[in-house]
């Protein structure tokens, strides 16, 4: 997986008042906990949050506090319901030793045969849930589509995941082809029978 690097700085204070006083700032309250550590509390750059954030990808963060390094994953956030201004932030401390839980992104990859007929890729699942080592975990999971037909689909059992648990069930579809609506209305007209008793033509007047 991916990282990237951030500072933050101790908090001398909690509370609300002490958190108000730091968002006046520019800064984040935030926290670290897990693998049997004390919680760290800290604040950390506002604006930092945008390597977090403006990205697809599951990153590793590794915050430099005090002159000790801490590997985290963003765990929760909080967001101003009006402004969506970041309030404040978890963070779980993870290391080679303990397997995770993480979303990572779903990537395709090669020309899908559906679409050059016509068809439209559907992304069902953007992100799956897996769990497993941070040293085994990839950045993504590719999907590899050149086989996939109009009105196929390929589901969590079709893809080839090794040294992680997927945390969905099997038969979820990932991705599928759908063929156009007016192609759809097409074959089921061609399709559909002849309604019984359909009335015969009215025999022309005398």
């Amino acid at each position: 997986m991916n990282s990237v690097s951030l500072s933050g700085s101790l908090r001398e204070n909690v509370g609300k008042k002490d958190a108000k006083a730091l968002r006046a700032k520019g800064l984040v309250p935030c926290v670290i906990y897990g693998n049997n550590i004390e919680q760290v509390k800290f604040a950390t750059d506002a604006r930092s949050f945008k390597k977090i954030l403006y990205t697809p990808e599951t990153l590793i963060i590794d915050f430099e506090i005090n002159g000790k390094v801490y590997h985290t994953i963003l765990q929760d956030i909080q967001y101003h319901p009006v402004t969506d201004e970041v309030l404040h932030a978890d963070f779980l401390d993870v290391n080679e030793d303990n397997p995770i839980t993480v979303m990572l992104p779903v990537r395709t990859t090669g020309t899908c045969p559906g679409v050059m007929r016509g068809g439209r890729l559907i992304m069902n699942l953007p992100k799956l849930k897996v769990r497993g080592y941070v040293n085994d975990l990839p950045d993504n999971v590719i999907v590899n589509i050149s086989q996939l037909q109009m009105n196929q689909s390929i589901k969590v059992k079709d893809l080839n995941l090794e040294k992680m648990t997927v945390l969905v069930p099997e038969n979820t579809i990932v991705v599928d082809v759908k063929a156009p609506r007016n192609a759809a209305a097409e074959e089921e007209t061609e399709e559909a029978p002849a309604a019984e008793g359909a009335a015969a033509p009215a025999a022309e007047a005398k």
